[in-house]
């Protein structure tokens, strides 16, 4: 008795999966992994994390970049990409009650991010969410101002005291810079292929671009900066044959339409 329910229940569960076999196959069958490959630009808005505090306001910039993503799943990719990007800060002296001075540090970087790529809706548009690590390179960095900030300490009615005035000539210690970046934005398919994509990011950096020991005046002065960028992306055979490749339900292999 035993045995015939088993063989019973055994049956139902096979014809089950003959059923749910071709369905699942043709669900993961759907969507075939690509890669595409554009280009970025856009602006940012660049300021540090000072500790001791900095009397700074945001100060703008430029960033511009070639950009690959790639997608295995439905909602899932990666991105990574090359930048050129403008960082850094703008003092603020209309706090201090001297607005004639002005000072503004340019910091560019070589910007590197490889981020996780979550995106849902339509096939003609979609919105996203990306997430992940990024490491930057200094290629120089320039300073705009007003007075001779070597020696601001004799120059007439020049704000001091409780003022932090240490950052204004010192040299950038750290030339590597490493953080967190994450964004969201939307996305336009044209024709399947080509794709536009607009994002906001913000930017945490992690390390610090001045000395940082106990002997030193600053303990933090790291980079943050938010990022308004238009992206172009044009879709590429994923196959070396150039024929899309589809993921059967067998781990071990692969069929090419």
């Amino acid at each position: 008795m035993a045995g015939k329910v088993f063989r019973m229940i055994a049956g139902r569960v096979l014809v089950a999966l003959a059923l749910l076999l071709p369905v699942s196959v043709m669900a993961q069958r759907e969507y075939s992994p690509n890669f595409s490959i554009g280009g970025k630009a856009g602006a940012t808005l660049s300021r540090m994390s000072f500790s001791p505090e900095v009397h700074q306001k945001f100060t703008q910039g430029l960033t511009m970049g070639l950009a690959c993503r790639y997608t295995e799943e439905k909602i899932f990719g990666l991105i990574g990409e090359i930048n050129v990007t403008q960082r850094g800060w703008a003092e603020d002296f209309a706090k201090d009650e001297a607005p004639e001075f002005s000072y503004s540090r340019t910091l560019t970087y070589v910007s590197i991010p490889v981020m996780t790529h979550i995106y849902f809706g339509s096939q003609k548009f979609r919105g996203f969410f990306n997430l992940g690590p990024e490491v930057g390179f200094l290629l120089g960095s320039s300073i705009d101002a007003n007075f001779d900030y070597d020696n601001y300490k004799n120059i007439p009615n020049f704000p001091q005291g409780s003022r932090t005035n240490e950052q204004l000539a010192m040299a950038v210690d750290r030339e590597f810079d490493y953080g967190i970046v994450g964004g969201a934005g939307m996305e336009i398919v044209i024709k399947r292929r080509h794709s536009i994509m607009l994002e906001g990011r913000y930017y945490f950096g992690l390390g610090n671009i001045f000395k940082d020991s106990k002997r030193d005046f600053f303990a933090a002065s790291r980079n943050n900066s938010i990022e308004i960028s238009l992206k172009y992306m044009m879709r590429v055979k994923y196959a070396a044959s150039g024929h899309n490749i589809y993921h059967t339900t067998s781990p071990a292999h692969s069929t090419v339409i």
